[in-house]
């Protein structure tokens, strides 16, 4: 059951750096429903700041996060604040201030261009005592939990393999140097990856093949749990089709997300009685029948938002739980953001065909 803010017991000081238009449309609106109190919010251009302040009920407003984080004292800061004017995140070194002002951090993706960037952060989380965690929003859509939640059960078998198609290009070799043109890249890989990191761990090693038409990659995969997959880059798909689709299987079973909404979980079972050219019918047992889930989108219920589907409101309940208990988040903290960007840092170099060896 979610409570709406003021129904909580115990609320977190929190602040909130970043006004901009994706924090206005999917993060500040995620707070109606989480144990916070917004004490102040900041953005370099002050009227900004002054419109969310009176839109989401701050008290405070402030141009300089230092002058924040040293008057406020918040217990979390909440940041969205994108790219610098060399088209990297933005997020690490306020993670950082954050944390050394006693405050747990919640960042918006990418974490950061490069993996020492957010081992700095790691470094900072463990002298301090805090914690930052990184709004992988796909990890948290309730299809992709549930479907990681099934593939954990042991009827399931493990996950032995997993395939998943999300449309993103790859900038040509020789332009991988240029942090403006990798921007698309770095921006839109966390999505598929944080979906393979959530589902079957960290990758161990990879190999692509990059198609010149669109840039599009198919890319193979071996994970570091044994698991092995299939990555396809789908850059090029149409607008007005789905963006992902995701299939996991264990071990005579297999789960399927479509859409980012429609959950299948075809249960180990068998099709039909009789065996191989005795079957009158193509349905078996009722016990091994087909689970379905699909949201229903008449009623004003909070699982047919978007805040909720699509993850927002899930990643924001779940920073403030772990912060309420002081406890690291298992999923969705800078150990999945290093494996992420060491995935991301990898294409930098990587060599079309051959095999890639990550250091997770």
């Amino acid at each position: 059951m979610i409570r709406i803010q003021w129904e909580y017991p115990e609320r977190l000081r929190a602040a909130f750096i970043g006004c901009g238009d994706h924090a206005c449309r999917n993060i500040y609106p995620c707070l109606q429903y989480a144990p916070v109190e917004l004490v102040a919010v900041c953005d370099r251009r002050e009227e900004r700041a002054r419109h969310s302040a009176r839109l989401f009920g701050a008290a405070a407003v402030y141009t300089d996060h230092h002058a924040m984080l040293a008057r406020e004292q918040p217990q979390v800061v909440f940041i969205v604040t994108g790219y610098d004017a060399d088209a990297r995140p933005t997020y690490p070194p306020l993670a950082i201030d954050a944390m050394r002002a006693g405050a747990h951090a919640w960042i918006e993706k990418p974490p950061a261009a490069s993996a020492g960037e957010i081992e700095a952060m790691i470094a900072v989380a463990q002298e301090t005592g805090r914690f930052t965690m990184v709004g992988f929003k796909k990890m948290f859509f309730p299809a992709v939990a549930k479907a990681a939640e099934i593939a954990a059960q042991p009827e399931f078998g493990g996950v032995a393999s997993v395939a998943l198609r999300y449309p993103q290009s790859l900038p040509a070799e020789e332009q991988r140097g240029a942090a403006r043109a990798m921007l698309g890249f770095l921006d839109h890989l966390c999505h598929p990856a944080s979906i393979l990191q959530r589902i079957a761990g960290p990758v161990e090693r990879f190999s692509y093949e990059r198609e010149a038409v669109n840039g599009g990659l198919a890319v193979s995969l071996r994970f570091r749990g044994g698991a092995v997959g299939a990555l396809h880059l789908a850059a090029g798909s149409s607008g007005t089709s789905p963006l992902e689709r995701l299939e996991v299987v264990g071990r005579g079973a297999n789960v399927i997300v479509e859409n980012g909404c429609r959950l299948t979980y075809y249960r180990p079972g068998r099709r039909g009685e009789g065996g191989y050219g005795h079957s009158a019918s193509f349905i078996g047992p009722d016990e091994g029948a087909p689970l379905f889930w699909e949201p229903e989108f008449s009623l004003g219920q909070l699982y047919n938002k978007g805040l909720f589907l699509l993850g927002y409101a899930p990643e924001i309940l779940a920073f403030c739980d772990h912060a309420l208990r002081g406890e690291p988040p298992a999923c969705a903290g800078l150990t999945d953001a290093l494996a992420i960007t060491r995935f991301y840092e990898a294409f930098l170099t990587a060599r079309e065909g051959e095999p890639v060896y990550l250091n997770n």
